[in-house]
């Protein structure tokens, strides 16, 4: 890669940068895995940034020079510490995505090694994960172990073929 790339948490006003990201990542690099209709009905759902997340000081981007994010995601954690231990067991990840034109250069596992560095700082000792179709064989080089598919409730009567995938700490 021959650009300089910034990796750094995500701030709420970079909500409209994130939301660019997804709206040209999830339509082009999932319309091989997923049926037009799918594409047409649940896609422009996934595609939207979360400012939850970019708020909670657990969301990641990747910028180029200009300040384009080329990448971006994150985690969350349980609502409640589960009983008897020290820490949050186990992190969600959530909303990662690579620009399309950016795609295997690095920036997703750049910003998978910063989730990892981050929950493992909070005590996560694992990874829960509802890949997409098209995401299985990147989670996978992270580490994570597919489960099996799982529908994921978008709203009623409309569901998302996922892969639950898991990672120990």
């Amino acid at each position: 890669m021959t650009q300089s790339l910034t990796l750094r948490l995500a701030r709420p006003e970079d909500l409209s940068a994130v939301d660019t990201l997804l709206a040209r990542s999830f339509p082009r690099l999932l319309a091989k895995d997923y049926p037009p209709s799918i594409m047409v009905t649940i896609v422009p759902i996934l595609s939207r940034a979360r400012p939850d997340l970019l708020a909670s000081g657990r969301y990641f981007v990747v910028e180029d020079t200009a300040g384009r994010v080329l990448g971006a995601g994150g985690y969350s954690l349980p609502r409640r510490k589960p009983v008897g231990l020290a820490g949050p067991a186990t992190a969600s990840i959530r909303h990662v995505a690579t620009d399309p034109d950016a795609i295997r250069q690095g920036i997703g596992a750049r910003v998978m090694q910063a989730i990892f560095a981050a929950a493992g700082a909070e005590g996560v000792t694992s990874y829960d994960c509802l890949s997409t179709l098209t995401a299985v064989p990147f989670y996978a080089a992270q580490g994570f172990l597919a489960i099996g598919p799982v529908e994921v409730p978008m709203r009623p009567a409309l569901s998302f073929r996922a892969m639950r995938m898991v990672r120990p700490a």
